[in-house]
């Protein structure tokens, strides 16, 4: 060829992937699909795109403790045995421990990985992802229904916390709706702020939605 001929490669890294399931009693619950089971569809679905991908993924339950639900795995059978364990989950009187789950992840995860944290975000006072996304991309999905943001006055309720198996036995009316808004939009309003410090990309999926095309404008 009269002169020099170069060959370009480009190296195929796999990525590795950790999908981290929040399931605590506030998970039980829904007005159209319970939350457990959209966190189900939304790990299965990041699964599958692991598979697809050749991308090993490996996949956790994490409330007051953290369990490993699947090692890590690039087969098919891992996804659907993933998507049973989750769904078979019995989360009644689990609360969310999230200074203990970032310190376990911490530690755990040893490899430079993408995280991705699903759960509903709620009394999130203690959850600081600052060391951790030092360490590794984090991506986070909230899952909420529609009702838990903007309830509607229904007058004497007698609701059970699946979280504490606590009874409240009071009146939802216009005024103990608007405290409780303002609670929720000021726990929204933290987390929000945190994530964007953090450099955390997030998406938020409610229960009458579509999670797939959420995913994929995250």
């Amino acid at each position: 060829m009269q002169k020099p001929y170069v060959k370009v490669f480009y190296s195929q890294k796999e990525l590795n992937v950790k999908i981290v399931s929040f399931l605590n009693g506030s998970t039980y619950f829904g007005t159209h699909t319970f939350k457990q089971e959209l966190i189900v569809q939304i790990a299965a679905a990041l699964g599958f795109i692991c598979v697809k991908q050749a991308d090993p993924f490996a996949s956790f339950i994490a409330n007051e403790n953290l369990k490993i639900c699947t090692k890590k795995s690039k087969q098919i059978f891992n996804v659907n045995f993933m998507a049973e364990q989750l769904y078979n989950y019995n989360v009644i009187g689990k609360n969310m421990d999230y200074e203990k789950i970032i310190k376990e992840l911490f530690k755990s995860i040893q490899h430079k990985s993408m995280i991705f944290l699903i759960g509903d975000f709620f009394n999130i006072n203690k959850l600081d992802l600052k060391l951790l996304c030092q360490k590794h991309e984090i991506r986070a999905i909230i899952v909420r229904d529609k009702f838990e943001e903007n309830p509607i006055e229904l007058g004497n309720v007698n609701f059970i916390d699946p979280s504490s198996n606590k009874s409240f036995e009071g009146v939802l009316n216009k005024s103990t709706i608007e405290n409780y808004v303002k609670n929720v939009k000021g726990n929204d309003h933290k987390l929000y702020a945190h994530f964007q410090n953090c450099g955390v990309k997030f998406t938020k999926i409610y229960t009458n939605e579509d999670p797939i095309k959420k995913l994929i404008g995250l």
